[in-house]
């Protein structure tokens, strides 16, 4: 697994910037200000960095970008990246220039010269998750990566923990989502999972015989015709008191065909990452233990991979849900409603949670409607959408807000079965969203999060390379952080 990049915190030594080797980065403030740590290099370097200061190159930097001085005189490190950023940026602006100094740092080692720099964590945070790489599967030689050195003005009040928790759990998002599906089977995604008992995470996995006693069929006609056994891994988090969790539910679906219903060949191979929703699950579960979170929260996640052989379900089959409710399955390829109904029945069920989110890859519909910018936000009450959308907001997650209405219902209307599957092409985010509702209690505030589009990209983003992004990570901490802990 991949292991964020070593963060240490130091006190502020000016002595020590003429000798560091690696890249060395300094900011400066938008106004050009020299300050402490600014004189100490722009003497070392015979005026440069003033020079640069009064120069137009550094006047049309945005806030938050950098620019080089190779090779510096006076010092022994390859570079210094100057970096225009107030001393009181806010965070968003500090993670991005963090994510520059990440991409730009090659595999050097890094000292982030931050001083009395307010938002420094969430420079950090930027640094840390922009360095990430998947390189489990190549066989060339890893290069060594360099580790980042924080020269702070009160070392004590900077954590890289808290930083290395939050940059862990996306880390774990991120692998899980990238990791090829003849590696990440079903049995190795539980594995996995059963490893977070080593931070004091409770780990039961149900497997295919519990699921049929519980009643769990429309989950286990997924997975009917995979030779990976369907299995769901519940994950509980108590942090808290005795009050009651709050729960996240993921769709697991460690690779999808499309089943009988199958897939065109053209771009398949991007189906590894349907799993993206357990991921996003898994990586909440870790950065809450890592950083001992003071609440209660259970994850669940199905897992199941959707193939097509002799015993897969077919078109026009009726499966009977945890819940009772009868679905007559139109399309094989809508599978991932299926696996999510009867784990979030079960959440419900079993632990009576004081609210509920559920994560899927669900839909190309919402990517059709939001791109790859934002996720698709369903939710049966505004105070639990509202928060989220708040938190998204903050940690820079893109999410909007989606309608649910009874009217859509009636594209869900079966002629043999309770309800269908699909409902057609016409709003086919909203219509899976309202299928999904339908296995809600009353008293139970509810997301949906259709994360699609967000989950893995083509180009990457400004905090990932190409690939996973772990979207949705920090958003449900800080949701959890704010509105949930004690």
């Amino acid at each position: 697994m991949t292991a964020p990049i070593s963060l240490e915190v130091t006190a502020l030594d000016l002595d020590a910037l003429a000798g560091f080797e690696g890249r060395v980065v300094l900011f400066c403030e938008p106004d050009g200000k020299l300050s402490q740590i600014a004189r100490r290099v722009n003497r070392l370097t015979k005026g440069a960095l003033e020079r640069f200061l009064e120069s137009k190159a550094f006047e049309t930097l945005k806030e938050g970008d950098g620019a080089d001085l190779a090779f510096p005189v006076g010092m022994a490190a390859d570079a210094v990246q100057v970096v225009k950023l107030s001393r009181r940026a806010d965070a968003s602006v500090a993670r991005k220039a963090g994510a520059a100094i990440g991409k730009a740092k090659g595999h050097k080692a890094l000292l982030l010269a931050a001083g009395n720099l307010k938002p420094v964590e969430d420079v950090m945070l930027g640094v840390a998750l922009r360095v990430y790489d998947f390189t489990d599967h190549t066989t060339k030689d890893a290069e060594t990566e360099g580790a980042v050195t924080v020269m702070a003005s009160k070392p004590e009040d900077v954590s890289a923990e808290s930083v290395s928790a939050l940059a862990e759990g996306v880390f774990f998002t991120r692998d899980l989502v990238n990791e090829p599906s003849n590696i990440l089977t079903t049995t190795e995604f539980a594995s996995r999972l059963e490893g977070l008992k080593d931070l004091g995470v409770e780990v039961e996995v149900l497997e295919e015989d519990e699921l049929e006693k519980l009643g769990m069929r429309t989950l286990l006609a997924v997975g009917q015709g995979s030779e990976s056994p369907s299995k769901v891994v519940v994950m509980q988090w108590k942090g808290g008191a005795d009050e009651a969790p709050f729960a996240l539910v993921g769709k697991g679906v460690v690779f999808d065909t499309g089943g009988i219903s199958l897939k065109p060949a053209g771009g398949m191979e991007d189906m590894t990452m349907d799993m993206g929703g357990a991921g996003v699950v898994s990586g909440v579960m870790k950065t809450l233990a890592l950083r001992k979170a003071k609440a209660n929260v259970v994850g669940l996640v199905g897992l199941v991979e959707n193939m097509p052989d002799g015993r897969a379900q077919r078109p026009g089959d009726v499966v009977k849900s945890m819940k009772g409710d009868t679905v007559e399955v139109i399309n094989t390829d809508a599978e991932g409603r299926l696996v999510l109904c009867d784990v979030m029945w079960y959440a419900q069920d079993r632990f009576k949670p004081t609210g509920m989110i559920d994560l899927a890859t669900l839909t190309g519909a919402i990517i059709i409607g939001l791109g790859h910018e934002m996720a698709g936000v369903f939710s049966n009450e505004d105070g639990i959408a509202d928060a989220f959308l708040k938190a998204a907001k903050v940690e820079g997650e893109g999410a909007w807000r989606m309608p649910l209405a009874p009217a859509y219902d009636r594209q869900l209307k079966s002629r043999v079965a309770d309800m269908k599957n699909v409902g057609g092409r016409p709003a086919g985010s909203i219509t899976a969203a309202q299928f999904l509702q339908r296995f809600v209690k009353d008293e139970t505030p509810w997301i949906h999060l259709d994360i699609a589009g967000v989950a893995s990209v083509a180009a990457g983003t400004e905090f990932s390379p190409k690939g996973a992004t772990g979207w949705g990570v920090l958003a449900l901490n800080r949701l959890i952080a704010d509105g949930y802990e004690k």
